[in-house]
Parts: structure tokens; sequence; C-alpha cells
């Protein structure tokens, strides 16, 4: 029964991570992308699809942050960013 409600902290606080980790990471990208801003849902959601983004992308290449809390929020970040700069040329075509 303890290990049960362990694991349910568990589970809960790395929630809580992921929605700090992609709060911050969207509105960085917003504040570095023109007219990337979205409200805190919206860099909540294009934090944690950057992060997605990047865990996808950065091995490919062979590049990545260290780790960590900062490591993860610079690399969902970047991953933000790319994906601002994809919503932006699809609404110009």
């Amino acid at each position: 029964m303890e290990e049960t409600a362990a694991q349910g902290t568990g589970i809960l606080v790395s929630f809580i991570i992921w929605l700090i980790v992609g709060g911050v990471a969207g509105w960085l990208a917003g504040l570095i992308v023109r007219g990337g801003g979205m409200g805190v849902m919206g860099n909540i959601v294009l934090g944690i699809l950057g992060a997605i983004v990047a865990g996808w992308l950065f091995p490919l290449l062979g590049l990545g942050f260290g780790g960590g809390i900062l490591g993860a929020i610079l690399s969902a970040m970047v991953g933000a960013i790319i994906v601002l700069l994809i919503i932006g040329l699809i609404k110009r075509a």
C-alpha cells in the first residue's frame, strides 16, 4: 500500500515538473521568436511539444544540453523555437 502511494506521488511530481519545464521553455521560446507568445496554457503545450521534438531530433544530430532541469529547459526551448518557426512557415504559405 505504501509503495502505491509513493508511486502516485512520484508520478504527480514528474507531471508538475513537465508542466513547469514546458511553461518556462514555451515562454522563453515565445520571447525569442517574434509573435510567439501564446499565454500560459499555450506556452506549456508549446514547451512540451518542443521537448518531444528535441528528444527526437537532437539524438539524430548528436546534440545534447546535458542533464538536469536546466538541460531539459534548454533543449525544450530549442525544440519549441523549431516548432514556432515551422508554425510561422505554415501560416505564411
